[in-house]
């Protein structure tokens, strides 16, 4: 069986310059419904966790007696984790695949934030999690359905453009682009139960402290994936170049709202 599709790996690499999205997210902006379920002394793995704000702030959670593993493929993400996180006890990271993860039964929780969007079979992903997790724990996975973003007003026409030039090129790896609305089937079809969905959109209104990151981030990724997407020859440099900065004058001067579409799934796993 293949693991994962070429193109999606490709594709899911992070470019220089992501670091700074995944650095504006904490377990309490980014996650608040993992944050309701943690309680001292649980064991619990993040998957995909990047640089490790999140992580750091379940390890926090858990504590004393808890203990939180972050694994990640991308092994620079990773050594930026232990880095910045070494101070806290009860966390360690390592270089791991979701697809092949090496533990079995031994997690209270098993965590998995803006991962399976980027995944080519989100299916045998979530097995490979579901074999992590104890009897009776718990699977929790948070992801988007990218085709049901709302902008108030409408983003200028470039960034309309690369838009959906960025649906249509994670589309031709394999990635869903509606994952979030998936994962209730998906969950019950791996046989995990009590399956529970909780609505986490990520809203931003103008005047609210977080507006400019929250919209920022789809400058950001007109300035790190638009480059990915360029050499691909999904889009020229100078559409890429135009949406950024068009986007960038919208954000300022003309945005009132943005909503992503961003649901938390949770599953436990049969006794």
């Amino acid at each position: 069986m293949p693991y994962p599709s070429t193109h999606a790996n490709q594709r899911a690499d992070m470019p220089e310059g992501t670091q700074k999205i995944l650095n504006t997210r904490t377990l309490h902006n980014a996650h608040p419904r993992l944050s309701e379920l943690l309680t001292p002394g649980l064991r619990v793995l993040d998957i995909g966790c990047g640089t490790g704000t999140i992580t750091r702030g379940i390890a926090e959670a858990v504590a004393p007696r808890g203990e939180v593993a972050g694994v990640d493929i991308n092994t620079g993400l990773i050594d930026d984790a232990c880095r910045l996180h070494s101070d806290v006890a009860g966390l360690r990271f390592e270089a791991a695949d979701i697809y092949n993860l090496q533990f079995h039964s031994e997690f209270d929780i098993v965590h998995a934030s803006r991962v399976l969007q980027w995944l080519a079979q989100p299916l045998d992903a979530l097995r490979s999690m579901r074999q992590a997790a104890k009897p009776g724990g718990r699977v929790v996975v948070l992801d988007y359905n990218h085709e049901r973003i709302a902008w108030e007003p409408k983003p200028p026409h470039s960034m309309q453009v690369f838009y959906n030039a960025f649906l249509r090129w994670r589309a031709e790896a394999g990635m869903d682009n509606t994952i979030a609305d998936h994962l209730p089937a998906i969950f019950n079809r791996l046989g995990l139960q009590a399956i529970q969905e909780t609505e986490q959109h990520e809203s931003a209104q103008r005047g609210h402290a977080d507006f400019e990151v929250r919209l920022g981030i789809w400058a950001e990724v007109a300035a790190t994936r638009g480059h990915q997407m360029v050499q691909d020859g999904i889009i020229t440099e100078v559409q890429r170049a135009a949406a950024e900065a068009d986007y960038r004058h919208w954000m300022q001067e003309k945005a009132i709202s943005q909503r992503m579409y961003l649901l938390s799934v949770e599953g436990t796993r049969p006794q």
